[in-house]
């Protein structure tokens, strides 16, 4: 057994000894769901002000409407009554530091974990590689700003999203620990009926 999972069990132990939350509902309190990256900097409780039961919170890496993320927040809306979403992205996001070329690339040369060094994303790895990547859109991030807009952009007009849904669009500095709203973002994610 490695160290973190004895950390990861005695962290639970300790949750679940003081656990008083058993009989939330399944629907989010607040009917709202964050749709944001996975990096371990971003706390959405912290920066939203979030109980547990609150909202629902999805994660992907950069935080993009992929087609799994899209698919969470239908489920979100259409059987768990979310009427406001939150497209959140953020400053110094590692999907910025990458394309879908530079992934594919590493990916065929090992499946090793590579590194990141001034040159840019170098593998290291002396394991066999795989041509597979070349199959998946990363979904990287040149601009955030419009990385946000596309992403609100495209949930705004998925056939299975209800106009009466609000989007809005933010991106969070991980240097100051604020939301930044992108106005022209939330305006093509505005409600309407």
């Amino acid at each position: 057994m490695t160290e973190i999972k004895k950390e990861v069990e005695r962290a639970n132990e300790a949750y679940a000894a003081g656990f008083a939350a058993g009989d939330l509902p399944m629907p989010p309190a607040r009917a709202f769901a964050i749709l944001t990256c996975m990096d371990a900097r971003l706390d959405p409780a912290k920066y939203a002000g979030l109980a547990e039961g609150d909202a629902h919170v999805i994660r992907n890496a950069g935080g993009r409407a992929s087609d799994d993320a899209i698919r969470s927040l239908v489920i979100s809306y259409k059987l768990l009554g979310t009427r406001e979403w939150f497209v959140i992205h953020h400053t110094n996001c590692g999907m910025e530091t990458f394309t879908d070329a530079t992934m594919r690339s590493l990916l065929a040369s090992s499946l090793d974990t590579a590194s990141l060094t001034s040159q840019g994303w170098q593998d290291v790895g002396t394991s066999h590689g795989s041509d597979e990547g070349k199959f998946v859109n990363w979904l990287t991030i040149a601009d955030p700003r419009a990385s946000v807009l596309e992403d609100v952009q495209r949930i705004r007009n998925h056939f299975l999203v209800p106009a009466r849904i609000a989007i809005y669009g933010y991106i969070y500095d991980c240097k100051t620990g604020r939301l930044n709203e992108i106005l022209e973002a939330s305006h093509i994610g505005r409600a309407r009926e």
